[in-house]
């Protein structure tokens, strides 16, 4: 370990912090002055800025000829979003969710996840798969911000200056804040790339965990600051807004810009995007539980994207664990999870009947 790279790592960390900051208090003061609630900000301002290292790394490895890195790079992300910092965000302060998350947010991202499964059984995302992509964030972005208007309610001020701070200077707040962002995640990642391999880790094993986090350090920093501001709604809608404009937008785009498509290779058909499509559903019966998402619900999560990281590791490396961690998650850990989330929410919708309240909240 270089004093170079613990240099790089400490930077790029105080940057990624002050950039979050700045995001965030820009979002925040944005949707107050365009009179829009801080999830509708969250779920697409601050989702689609923060996504811009998963832009640039999956449109560039795909003109680089790297396609599997273009795709890895998104199905790893939308993982790691939600199981990573959805977890550490609830783990630090218990997440609530609003009605408009449940009934159309979560659910997109979920058809959103299934839509790329479906497109890519042929093995290739082409032009059409692409501009459908598109059309689709479109067409999402422009709902979510009717429906956003039309039915969530209006945030307070938190103070006169939010009130008063003029427009150009909230959305500059927001540009230097993803600028500073970037320029974080790219000092920290080559500074945690530069240790670890000080240390004799291998290349995959770094582009596995600390590169597959680094795209999402982003979201990490700025919803980790959302929570700690209490800007709850914000910091769920970076992360259901993000997943959805990874898959959208950003496949969408590398698909359109690549001269035969974006091969899909079997393995992300068999094993990623199925994972992927998991963990978003997974998100539903926990957001609908309580319309909230508590500090044992992130927990989970945690040990969950633990679990994962340690399977890529271990079958990077052809470790000869690999075998036992594959039967005692396959057969015991993966279908316990499954049954905790089933009995949560058939106690949550039998109490919300005996309560006379609606199963799908309005």
């Amino acid at each position: 370990m270089t004093a170079a790279n613990a240099a790089f790592l400490l930077v790029g960390l105080v940057v990624l912090v002050g950039g979050g900051e700045l995001l965030v208090r820009g979002a925040a003061g944005l949707a107050r002055r365009l009179g829009l609630s801080s999830l509708v900000i969250g779920l697409t301002v601050v989702a689609f800025s923060t996504s811009s290292p998963e832009l640039a790394v999956t449109v560039g490895a795909v003109l680089e000829g790297q396609p599997d890195l273009a795709v890895g790079n998104v199905v790893g992300s939308n993982i790691v979003n939600v199981l990573l910092i959805l977890g550490a965000s609830a783990l630090l302060l218990p997440l609530t969710v609003r009605a408009q998350l449940i009934r159309l947010d979560v659910p997109v991202m979920v058809a959103a996840s299934i839509g790329l499964l479906l497109l890519s059984l042929d093995g290739r995302l082409g032009l059409g798969d692409g501009l459908l992509l598109l059309i689709g964030i479109v067409a999402y972005t422009a709902v979510s911000v009717l429906v956003g208007r039309r039915t969530s309610p209006k945030d307070p001020p938190s103070s006169v200056s939010d009130a008063d701070r003029p427009l150009w200077l909230q959305l500059a707040a927001v540009a230097g804040g993803v600028a500073l962002l970037v320029a974080g995640a790219q000092l920290l990642v080559e500074g945690a790339v530069g240790i670890a391999e000080g240390f004799g880790v291998s290349g995959l094993v770094i582009g596995l965990t600390v590169v597959a986090v680094g795209t999402s350090l982003p979201e990490l920093a700025t919803s980790l600051i959302a929570v700690r501001r209490g800007e709850r709604d914000l910091a769920v809608g970076n992360i259901v807004g993000s997943n959805i404009f990874n898959i959208a937008a950003v496949l969408g785009i590398a698909a359109v810009v690549a001269d035969d498509g974006v091969p899909v290779a079997r393995a992300a058909v068999a094993l990623d995007i199925p994972l992927m499509v998991a963990t978003a559903i997974a998100l539903l019966p926990v957001a609908f539980t309580g319309m909230a998402i508590a500090r044992w619900e992130g927990a989970l999560f945690l040990a969950l994207y633990a679990a994962f990281t340690a399977y890529l590791v271990l079958a990077a490396t052809e470790h000869d664990a690999l075998d036992g961690f594959t039967v005692v998650m396959a057969g015991f850990t993966l279908p316990l999870v499954a049954i905790t989330l089933i009995v949560l929410v058939s106690y949550e919708a039998g109490r919300r009947r005996a309560a006379g309240e609606p199963f799908v909240p309005s």
